[in-house]
């Protein structure tokens, strides 16, 4: 069978595409911290360009940009200290109590059906006391001995960590350098066509990423003064850590409701600290879905919510972790391609043709 130059060309850029997709599957856990500091140097490189522009060096432009965005990422890692400083006293005390208030309204009631279920509040009280009593000494000779049988996961999470700041630094220094690089990689004749595709990409994820932004700061400002008006004693933490935890779809939020709930019925030991997170919660979630996401960031990607959950499950069974923060990011250029080749279809012969 003779093959067309085009259909040649096609399945060369096809089969191309197969192997790096191929590469990118096998080499995935060594990949994931270059591919998280990618995407950071992609999201962070338009403030380096502009203080370099301002004529700091280029050196100081990077590490105030890197240390700036690592700074942030800590103290939102550490808004869980005061909650879990806050709730684990609280759980210790709350637990046996709550175990016995179920045991007294959910015996008599199933019992009418014939179960017979009953808590064993002498044992809920002596795993409480187990752990959940226990002090820093303890706690420290269990997380040593879970490091040693699970050595590896500790090593690796340790290793990205380190890894991931040093492949940022050296992508925000060499930045201009590899685009170019990149570039000079397609042909003469198929630069205007791929430059135009980049410039598409590069505008929506820009919406992406801005908007995203905004809609966080905004959603965190909203659950901490909405749980302060409840009166929960946690709301600024937990509700500037469900805010900006919501750059992960579904997962940030979903740990941020958990938290909150937890947070509720520790606090009150009754309905009053559910109900007040479903209020709050509820309603930041339609203000956030029907005003802010149209407003700020309008269609985001142009993808629905179950095409968004598939390309989290997807990415994160590909790349782990890493995954779930670039399946957006990585969808937006996926959202633009299928456009782009769409529109190829609709006017080639074969969608022509009668």
């Amino acid at each position: 069978m003779n093959l067309s130059s085009a259909q040649r060309r096609s399945l060369s850029w096809l089969a191309l595409g197969l192997a790096a997709l191929g590469v990118l599957w096998l080499l995935a856990p060594v990949l994931t911290p270059f591919l998280v500091g990618a995407v950071l140097a992609y999201a962070l490189h338009p403030a380096v360009e502009r203080l370099a522009a301002r004529r700091v060096p280029r050196v100081l432009s990077v590490l105030l940009v890197e240390v700036t965005v690592i700074f942030v990422l800590v103290a939102v890692l550490l808004l869980v200290v005061p909650i879990l400083s806050k709730e684990l006293p609280l759980l210790r005390e709350q637990i046996p109590l709550l175990a016995d208030r179920l045991n007294r309204a959910l015996t008599p009631w199933l019992a009418q059906f014939g179960v017979d279920v009953a808590f064993d509040i002498a044992s809920i009280k002596a795993f409480v006391l187990k752990y959940l009593d226990a002090n820093v000494e303890d706690w420290l000779a269990t997380v040593l001995s879970s490091a040693r049988i699970g050595g590896s996961i500790v090593l690796a999470v340790i290793g990205n960590a380190v890894l991931v700041p040093v492949v940022l630094f050296f992508l925000l220094m060499d930045w201009p350098s590899v685009v170019a690089r990149v570039q000079s990689l397609v042909p003469p004749r198929m630069r205007p066509a791929f430059h135009d595709f980049m410039d598409e990409c590069d505008l929506v994820l820009g919406q992406y990423l801005r908007g995203a932004l905004l809609v966080m700061l905004s959603m965190a400002f909203f659950y901490s003064v909405g749980l302060g008006m409840f009166g929960f004693d946690l709301a600024v933490p937990i509700g500037v850590f469900t805010g900006l935890a919501m750059f992960i779809p579904y997962l940030g939020f979903g740990l941020g409701l958990m938290l909150a709930l937890l947070a509720g019925v520790l606090q009150f030991a009754s309905a009053y600290g559910v109900i007040a997170v479903a209020v709050v919660y509820g309603i930041g979630q339609m203000f956030e879905g029907f005003y802010l996401t149209p407003r700020l960031v309008g269609t985001r990607i142009g993808m629905s919510p179950l095409a968004v959950i598939f390309a989290l499950l997807a990415f994160g069974h590909l790349f782990g972790f890493a995954g779930v923060l670039v399946a957006l990011p990585a969808s937006a250029v996926l959202v633009v391609a299928v456009g782009r080749l769409r529109g190829m279809y609709l006017q080639s012969r074969l969608y022509g043709s009668s």
